[in-house]
């Protein structure tokens, strides 16, 4: 049978108790950091790494919160002061409050260093040019397109007899395509299923790309014309 010390265990409660007040106080105290920092860096998240003559002190926010607060030392392993995890043991971290004020002082040296530093950033911006005179000509250019368009979808309609309908033509290698509805035209699109919307119900196209379609629908126009034409003349053939 073992003989047992003649003493009871050491209770750890009073230690562990004291280690959480402690952690409980640093995570107070380092969060307003964090939310300075926050601030500071213009975002919900990020980290800042400071560095003392002992160690280098990291950290990490998330949603403006605190995440974690860990010390590095030059000689020693890492401990993480306050975490999501299990809490730091009392002697490594009773080493890293050792060199905390060190680390808050570092942090207000840092914040310090950018006093001023907006100072000499001109706000005298130059003035912003208006779009009215391109958006005006897009429009304009548009609603051109559109009523062409809108005219060749009322010709199809009474030509095919139905409410809805596509034409489809190759202009400089590229496939056009007509799409209308009862109500005229429907869009207008430039490349196949992933090209571009000359007409659409949704926004407009760019200037750009404007501009280097629309030299071509003059070419589109006279495809669908000539097509017409042979439907015509083809019909004229026919003896009854």
């Amino acid at each position: 049978m073992t003989d047992w010390p003649p003493i009871d265990p050491t209770d750890a409660t009073a230690v562990a108790d004291q280690r959480d007040e402690l952690v409980a106080a640093v995570t107070d105290h380092a969060g307003q950091i964090a939310y300075q920092l926050a601030r500071l860096e213009g975002g919900d998240y990020g980290q800042a790494t400071i560095e003392t003559d002992r160690a280098e002190w990291t950290v990490k926010y998330e949603a403006g919160d605190l995440s974690y607060l860990r010390f590095d030392p030059e000689r020693g392993n890492e401990v993480y002061v306050v975490s999501t995890q299990q809490p730091a043991e009392p002697e490594p971290l009773a080493d890293a409050m050792a060199d905390y004020s060190a680390f808050v002082a570092g942090f207000n040296d840092y914040v310090d260093s950018l006093d001023g530093i907006l100072d000499d950033v001109s706000t005298d911006f130059p003035d912003v040019a208006s779009t009215d005179s391109a958006v005006a000509e897009r429009d304009r250019v548009l609603d051109s397109i559109h009523d062409v368009c809108d005219r060749m979808a009322r010709e199809l309609q009474r030509y095919e007899g139905g409410d809805y309908g596509t034409f489809t033509t190759r202009v400089a290698g590229r496939r056009w395509e007509l799409n209308w509805d009862r109500d005229g035209v429907s869009y207008l699109r430039v490349g196949g299923e992933n090209g571009l919307y000359l007409l659409s119900q949704y926004q407009p196209p760019s200037a750009d790309d404007i501009r280097e379609r629309a030299p071509d629908f003059p070419k589109f126009v006279r495809a669908y014309n000539e097509e017409i034409a042979e439907l015509e003349e083809s019909l004229e053939r026919i003896e009854l």
